[in-house]
């Protein structure tokens, strides 16, 4: 009886030794979009690319934004090993001023949580226009 317990024992070690487990991998084409200088109403959307380089599905259970202006839609079906999948991000391009947010990954990975994140500006190009008049005119009068 001994031996027998021995044996599973020993069985039950090399198995646990063996038995390596698998962890899905998130790895992002770029965890920084730059929208540059965009013009108000310009088309917000973007996307992140990322790639599962696991060994398991990977599934991405919440993406969310530091704010209500940027709206992240994240995939739906678990992402097989060695597949890509995408979260598309819309911001709202009608707010004119800076664009710094932080869109917010969690997932089954390794890395459980990523922070992606989007920068650019949305300018009014009929406001610029006339700043530029008035920048133009005042270094005009400068000058005389």
């Amino acid at each position: 009886m001994k031996k027998l317990f021995t044996i599973l024992f020993i069985g039950l070690i090399s198995l646990s030794v063996n038995a390596q487990e698998k962890v899905a991998k998130i790895e992002f084409k770029e965890t920084t979009i730059d929208y540059g200088v965009i013009e108000k109403g310009a088309d917000g959307v973007r996307t992140f690319v990322f790639t599962n380089t696991g060994d398991a599905p990977l599934i991405i259970s919440k993406v969310s934004s530091s704010c209500g202006c940027t709206v992240p839609k994240k995939p739906e079906a678990p992402i097989m090993p060695g597949e890509t999948g995408e979260i598309e991000v819309k911001y709202d391009t009608n707010r004119v001023m800076p664009i710094r947010k932080t869109i917010t990954v969690l997932s089954n990975a390794d890395t459980p949580t990523v922070s992606l994140k989007i920068k650019g500006e949305v300018i009014d190009p009929s406001k610029t226009s006339v700043l530029e008049k008035k920048s133009k005119s005042v270094m005009e009068t400068k000058k005389s």
